[in-house]
């Protein structure tokens, strides 16, 4: 059995705890005044150094350390929140990223410079009489402290010696080890913990700093702190340790020693001391590429089981069938626990724009609020890891481009602060990804002077809006008038467009001068399996994604025969375009007489599809389409049938859009 290597597991759940502190972080940054955010980040801050000090990564606790500190110190009330710290402590937590990543760097020159600046954000947050008045020493009280930690606490990775260090740190103190309960050599376990403590601690600090020492191991521990009723302070001199009455093994004492070191999964550190199930346990932290390899073994089930399916449909036998009727149902079932298991929350997504947008107003000048909304979408996780690059240069766009300075802001009677709202919603089959903001729009002649000196379009070419907007897709396409940091230099849009189209998707822009920008993604949920409707058009199969399915009816010969030259079908008092499919593909064939109408649809917006049969509902793994056939856009991809033949998946966006287009035509001709 192989276990999982520590340092490893300590940099993932390290990542985690940078994630929470810098959501934390930005968090504070809005209401400086919360007092649980500050206690969130000073906890984060906290574990981070004290994780990072048992797995050997002494430079990240080091500095981490100071960060807490200061923390310490906004949450005692000695110094306030502020822009500036928060600031500081951001820049801090990306060298701690670093500290993790790469702990043998030369981070020196980095860590003094940010502790630097740490330092100035302290001491300029600090207010004129915060401090004790000189010669006056502050109030001490005496606590005795009693505590004795779980029995298996070393096994689950406690180590209760750094727990007394801070004890320590706290004041002057007396530390006495009760080993009065430790067994007989033969009965000693030595990763069993039998020691408890007896502290007496003289200290200006409250009882809730002696709780926090405690904070992560309050749950499983016995600990009992009193005031004890004394002026005058009990301790002479800090003292490690006293000798207890009973004897301590050597052994046993070299055992417990190895065992406190040993480095052990920071996950480990809050496991309950009984067997009782609690919310952490249910997690489960699984590579992603198993689920990858998982996946992958679903759709060659998915295969096999469509293969069984059509073996037992032209099979007499009625046992083949009810085994194949079984696989069938526990095939689904599969594939949906499986899509279930892959799908991730668009909010993993969305929180890593909150500081981006933070740098990107300190760096530009401006004020910029953040808005999501729909961070509950879940989209498939190989689509949420290739959106992020999109959305970046987009947002990026959005800030730099799109809105205004304050000063403009207010000489148009707008607010202040621009917006930016970043939202995700499910619409059939696909999730809806917008991008929003309310500065000054898109300059619709300063894009045709543009393309029209670049060559991309003629001079005066009659170009919708949308087709218009298209053209900022276009590589090395830009209006910005000066090159910055963010923006300028014909990069980034063109990675967006190419991206988006490799994820079978569309981009729709929205724009109205002054009044701010729409860029619209429109992304399949899954890239994996999906449910299909099998037609047939000629000699040929296809595949509709069942989502965008809305509707099917006949097209009667009578009906097919007016509707030549018009390609419109009345549907409930409403005319809807549609392409008949033999004539896009070239089949070459005669049509049969009873053609089938598939009504699909995007939204608002529907095209009917002429095929030849409804052949039925079909499992479909998705399939990558070859690069010979990467420029055809009909097809998004391709999947195996049961007899092994290969069927082509239509691209319903694609399709829609050229049902559009025809209507467009027909009747600008009418």
């Amino acid at each position: 059995m192989s276990f999982p290597d520590p340092i490893a597991v300590f940099r993932t759940e390290a990542a985690e705890l940078l994630e929470q502190i810098e959501a934390g972080l930005l968090d504070l940054n809005v209401n400086l005044g919360d007092k649980d955010q500050v206690d969130a980040v000073f906890r984060g801050l906290h574990t981070l150094k004290g994780s990072g000090a048992m797995f050997g990564f002494d430079a990240l606790a080091a500095f981490t350390h100071h960060c807490e500190t200061a923390f310490d110190r906004v949450r005692k009330g000695e110094v306030p929140a502020t822009q500036e710290l928060v600031t500081a402590v951001l820049e801090a937590k990306d060298h701690m990223r670093a500290l993790v990543e790469t702990p043998v760097g030369d981070h020196e020159a980095a860590s003094e410079a940010l502790l630097a600046n740490l330092r100035a954000a302290v001491e300029g947050a600090g207010q004129p009489g915060s401090a004790p008045a000189a010669g006056s020493a502050p109030a001490q009280t005496l606590f005795h402290i009693r505590f004795s930690l779980p029995q298996n606490a070393m096994a689950n990775g406690t180590n209760p010696l750094p727990l007394l260090d801070e004890l320590r740190e706290l004041g002057e103190c007396k530390i006495v080890a009760d080993r009065s309960a430790i067994p007989s050599l033969d009965l000693l376990t030595p990763t069993d913990l039998h020691i408890s403590w007896d502290v007496e601690l003289l200290t200006a600090q409250p009882r809730s700093a002696i709780e926090d020492v405690f904070i992560f191991v309050m749950d499983e521990m016995q600990l009992d702190i009193t005031t004890v009723e004394a002026t005058a302070p009990a301790v002479k001199a800090p003292v490690r340790s006293e000798a207890a009455p009973s004897p301590q093994p050597v052994a046993a004492t070299q055992d417990m020693a190895a065992a406190a070191r040993a480095p052990t999964p920071v996950s480990a550190l809050t496991a309950p001391a009984d067997t009782k199930p609690n919310k952490a346990s249910e997690n489960v932290r699984v590579p992603a590429e198993k689920l990858d390899e998982l996946m992958d073994r679903v759709g060659e089930l998915v295969i096999a089981q469509s293969r069984l399916s059509q073996l037992a449909g032209g099979s007499g036998d009625l046992q083949l069938r009810a085994v194949s009727e079984d696989v069938e149902r526990l095939s689904g079932e599969l594939r949906d626990t499986m899509m279930v298991l892959r799908m991730v929350p668009v909010a993993h997504l969305f929180s890593r724009f909150r500081r981006l947008v933070h740098d990107l107003a300190h760096e530009t000048g401006k004020t910029i609020e953040l808005i999501t909304e729909g961070e509950s979408t879940e989209v498939d996780k190989s689509v949420i890891e290739r959106l992020a690059d999109p959305l970046v240069h987009l947002v990026r766009n959005s800030c730099d481009h799109g809105l205004e300075t304050p000063e403009e802001r207010r000489a148009a009677g707008k607010p202040e602060a621009g917006r930016i709202l970043l939202s995700a919603r499910q619409q059939a089959g696909e999730v809806i990804i917008t991008i929003k903001d309310d500065g000054r729009g898109i300059n619709k002649d300063r894009v045709r002077a543009k393309a029209e000196a670049s060559g991309l379009i003629p001079s005066g070419a009659s170009l919708t809006d949308n087709e218009l907007y298209q053209l900022i897709f276009q590589p090395g396409f830009s209006t910005a008038q000066q090159v910055t940091n963010l923006s300028g230099r014909g990069v980034g849009m063109d990675v967006v467009k190419r991206t988006i189209d490799a994820l079978r998707g569309t981009i729709n822009v929205a724009s109205h001068p002054g009044q701010g920008s729409e860029i619209s993604l429109a992304i399949p949920l899954t890239l994996a399996i999906i449910d299909g409707l099998l037609v047939r058009v000629g000699a040929g199969r296809y595949v509709i994604p069942l989502s965008a399915v809305e509707e099917c009816l006949e097209l009667s010969i009578e009906e097919d025969m007016r509707s030549r030259g018009r390609s419109f079908i009345s549907l409930r008092d409403s005319l809807v375009p549609f392409l008949r499919l033999r004539d896009l593909f070239r089949t070459g064939t005669k049509p049969d007489p009873f053609q089938k109408v598939v009504v699909i649809s995007t939204g608002s917006e529907r095209v009917g599809l002429v095929v030849d049969q409804i052949i039925g509902d079909h499992q479909t793994v998705i399939k990558a389409m070859s690069k010979l056939h990467h420029d055809v856009a009909t097809f998004s991809g391709a999947t195996i049938l049961g007899d092994g033949d290969v069927a082509l998946i239509l691209d319903v966006g694609h399709l829609v859009a050229e049902g559009q287009q025809q209507e467009a035509h027909l009747r600008a001709a009418g």
